[in-house]
């Protein structure tokens, strides 16, 4: 029977055993064990194995290749000359900001701001919108009155849905008006700014809500909701949207803290839509008319209204109750602009599922206040603005391109260069020279003496519609040859003169190529014939 021990025995005891067992090797044993393990040692590194690394972009982001980039600018372009159309100028802001900038403006979607990691003294975080870094701006630089536009990106820590155009980095197009102005008159070019960009980029019957956050906070008082709970019931009908409302009034019960009776009021309301009707029964409620606030703001959605008649619009407008937007700087009209085809459904939004659903497409309204919280005197400058989600828009494009199945040109190119035989490297240059001075889009082979045959293939997997071909002949008589790359059709070139060669408006002129104008001409008359656009259809 052994008695137990101590600690300071049992650890004595253990470096006495292991002396023991050194003794009965011998110095050629422990020399070789040694050996083995200094072996193994070198075979397994000094540093310890890491986990495979695995070449990915971060979670809510993405790559975008030529034919999605050509999209892309496509829509980019469409939407800033619709900015420009209605006098807008742009400015840029930094991607981060003072944290303290974005604090407490975004109500619960405030934890979805990124903060960075402390550099020097400043806590920064990623810009949320470029709604606020413009207050900012305003305010900085004393800004009374403008009209502006701003495409950038910004950053959510948001649970991402990318065949949705919900990303964590994505671009917002923003357009807003700052200044003193007369009701409704600014609220109605941003609503009509909208209907202009979604017509424009033909996407498809689309409907734009709008409410009024005066009529919001006057239906929470007349169905009995705390001044203190206004916020939360906001942000509870802002996801009526995206969710049944039974779950919205769940939350508003067990999470906001609102009485069951005030809900069941509310939802009474959210469900109602109309135009000029609506209002009309809205200040038939006693309950309604008894807020101030909701009766201004129902005359405000009145005027607003008769305007959108005038911008012939109504028919693509709904006054819906149950638009919240749950962003906390807005004050006044609010509107969202909802493709029909392409609606979100609670269904759609079910966890796992990836269809084009993609909710609204555009948003904005009235932030009357935001500027005075960055103003040291508190003076307000009263905005209105709306913000196009462009990525979304841009799922819904890559989603009928694919099922399209046409190629995309991804290049400008009006004309490639094309040497018949070898050693023309020289006059390819010489060419390829006189059309971009010319402003002529122009491409040729990066190789000396490249196959015909593989530059005609360049053109048309390029949708290149213009081949300038010279070879021998064509040195020798001191012309060229321009080819219609879609119907392979030629016109030979001379003289500087102009004519009709088999149905084909074609320039001729004399080689070498001196003449920049009539160059430019080429191009020029070939891009405004029938011709020429069956041919690049061909092509695409």
């Amino acid at each position: 029977m052994f008695l137990p021990l101590c600690k300071f025995h049992h650890q004595y005891l253990i470096r006495h055993l292991r002396c023991l067992a050194v003794r009965f090797y011998s110095n050629e044993q422990i020399s070789e064990e040694v050996a083995k393990l200094l072996d193994l040692k070198a075979k397994l590194g000094d540093e310890p194995q890491k986990s495979k690394f695995i070449l990915k972009c971060p979670k809510g982001t993405r790559d975008y290749n030529p034919q999605q980039m050509a999209i892309r600018e496509g829509v980019f372009n469409t939407i800033i000359k619709c900015f420009k159309r209605h006098g807008a100028e742009t400015i840029d802001t930094p991607v981060f900001e003072l944290k303290e900038t974005l604090t407490g403006k975004y109500g619960e979607d405030s934890k979805l701001i990124y903060d960075l990691k402390d550099q020097g003294g400043e806590l920064l975080s990623l810009r949320y919108d470029l709604t606020v870094p413009f207050a900012r701006y305003l305010a900085m630089n004393k800004i009374q009155s403008v009209k502006r536009y701003h495409i950038a990106k910004v950053y959510r820590r948001d649970n991402p849905a990318m065949t949705r155009g919900r990303f964590r980095e994505f671009y917002q197009c923003d357009f807003d008006i700052a200044g003193q102005y007369d009701v409704m008159i600014p609220d109605a070019e941003c609503i009509k700014l909208v209907s202009e960009i979604l017509n424009q980029l033909e996407l498809g019957d689309y409907i734009i809500k709008i409410n009024h956050r005066k009529v919001l906070d006057g239906m929470f008082a007349a169905c009995g909701v705390p001044d203190d709970k206004f916020r939360g019931a906001c942000s509870a009908v802002d996801k009526l949207d995206k969710t049944f409302w039974e779950d919205v009034r769940s939350e508003m019960i067990q999470e906001k803290g609102i009485d069951p009776i005030a809900v069941d009021k509310i939802g009474k309301f959210v469900g109602l839509q109309g135009r000029t009707e609506l209002i009309d029964k809205l200040l038939e409620d006693e309950s309604i008319k008894a807020q101030k606030s909701a009766v201004e703001g129902l005359e405000d959605i009145r005027i607003l209204l008769k305007y959108l008649e005038l911008y012939g619009i109504t028919d693509k407008v709904v006054f819906d109750l149950s638009l919240a937007r749950g962003l906390d700087y807005y004050t006044g009209v609010i509107y969202e602009a909802i493709l029909q085809g392409y609606a979100h459904t609670p269904k759609s939004g079910a966890e796992g599922d990836e269809s084009v659903s993609v909710g609204s497409v555009a948003g904005g309204g009235r932030y009357d206040g935001l500027v005075g919280m960055f103003d040291a005197k508190g003076k307000k400058v009263p905005c209105v603005g709306v913000s196009i989600g462009v990525e979304r828009v841009f799922a819904i494009m890559e989603s009928r391109a694919l099922a399209s199945k046409l190629k995309t040109r991804t290049t400008e190119t009006e004309v490639y260069v094309v040497s018949a035989q070898k050693n023309l490297v020289e006059e390819r240059m010489r060419i390829c020279k006189e059309l971009w001075d010319a402003d002529v889009k122009t491409e040729q082979s990066y190789k000396r003496n490249p196959k015909a045959l593989d530059q005609f293939q360049y053109c048309e997997t390029n949708c290149i519609p213009i081949a300038i071909i010279i070879g021998g002949s064509e040195i020798e008589n001191k012309v060229v040859t321009l080819r219609i790359v879609g119907t392979r059709e030629e016109v030979y070139a001379n003289n500087y003169s102009t004519e009709l060669v088999g149905g084909i408006g074609g320039i001729v002129f004399v080689y070498p190529l001196y003449c920049n104008q009539i160059l430019a001409q080429i191009v020029d008359r070939y891009f405004t014939q029938s011709l020429l656009i069956s041919s690049v259809n061909n092509l695409q």
